[in-house]
């Protein structure tokens, strides 16, 4: 397991030791993000297609995923209400941040791209069935590309303005980042009996936070690539729920709008978050996907280990 962990966090720790001062070169950085997530999500896609009886898996792997993601969100949704009552945080729609965007369905448009992607890397890995290691050198390339991934995102959560200090004293985005994170934890134990795995599969699975990219390829290549696709769907359905749920309760349950997206809220809701919340929930919803972008990783290579 300490050998995996470092594989992982390694990148991760040397992104963010390095410091990045000029504009151009972090939108290059934030481009090369989003372009290792599209690569990492087609060569999974390539990694499935060489599942023997793919119809029946896919099937499999949609009513698993289907579980997971309810289980694991009545957990979270539980969880994320009753906090919501104790802390008092509340939004403040008339201070929007100056340039937010403002399309709701711009923003799920592009978490269905990402599906598309992954249809897209099984129907290349179908035509390209008969060649010779073509899923297993997908499957090695796509742990490469995760690593640079890992390195570009630890140069941005350095590059964010976000001080340990600040995090640290954020009392709210900590408060919903260990509530969220524990509530899927639970989740994902009362899952895995459901779905016929080992609790500590059903941690692992669990222990993406939204995460889809890292949690596909980390469960992909401990369980198989089916079981990654499971992770990669149950996150995936976080994300585009949390736009719809969002704006819906962030007014009521702030706490509860911002938590529910995980380690997406410093980022891919983010945008939703900012122009439904205003200004007050946004370095609350930054701390809180930072911290769970930063305890996904080591969860779930532990979970995998036991």
């Amino acid at each position: 397991m300490l050998s995996g962990l470092v594989i992982v966090l390694l990148p991760l720790l040397l992104g963010y030791l390095v410091p990045v001062r000029h504009a151009g070169l972090m939108a290059l950085i934030n481009r090369g993000v989003n372009a290792s997530v599209y690569v990492i999500l087609l060569l999974m896609g390539v990694s499935l297609a060489g599942l023997d009886n793919l119809g029946s898996q896919l099937s499999r792997m949609g009513g698993q995923a289907l579980v997971l993601f309810a289980v694991i969100g009545a957990c979270n949704l539980a969880g994320l209400w009753w906090l919501s009552r104790r802390l008092g945080l509340t939004a403040d729609p008339n201070r929007v941040v100056p340039g937010a965007p403002t399309s709701k369905l711009a923003a799920m448009a592009g978490s269905l791209a990402l599906v598309g992607v992954v249809v897209l890397g099984v129907a290349l890995g179908l035509l390209g069935r008969g060649l010779d290691g073509l899923h297993d050198g997908a499957e090695a390339l796509a742990e490469w590309v995760l690593y640079a991934l890992l390195a570009l995102i630890g140069c941005q959560l350095r590059n964010s303005g976000m001080a340990l200090r600040q995090i640290l004293l954020n009392r709210h985005g900590l408060a919903i980042a260990l509530m969220l994170a524990a509530t899927s934890l639970v989740g994902g134990l009362i899952a895995a009996p459901l779905l016929d795995l080992r609790a500590s599969e059903g941690l692992a699975m669990a222990a993406g936070f939204g995460w889809y990219s890292l949690s596909a390829i980390l469960v992909g290549d401990a369980l198989g690539p089916a079981l990654g696709g499971v992770a990669f769907f149950n996150d995936l359905a976080r994300e585009l729920l949390a736009f719809v749920l969002i704006p819906l309760v962030i007014r009521r349950h702030a706490a509860l709008a911002i938590g529910y997206g995980g380690a997406t809220s410093m980022d891919f809701t983010l945008p939703v978050i900012q122009q439904h919340g205003g200004v007050t929930c946004v370095p609350v919803a930054v701390v809180s996907g930072f911290i769970l972008s930063l305890l996904s990783p080591p969860l779930t290579l532990f979970f995998l280990s036991l």
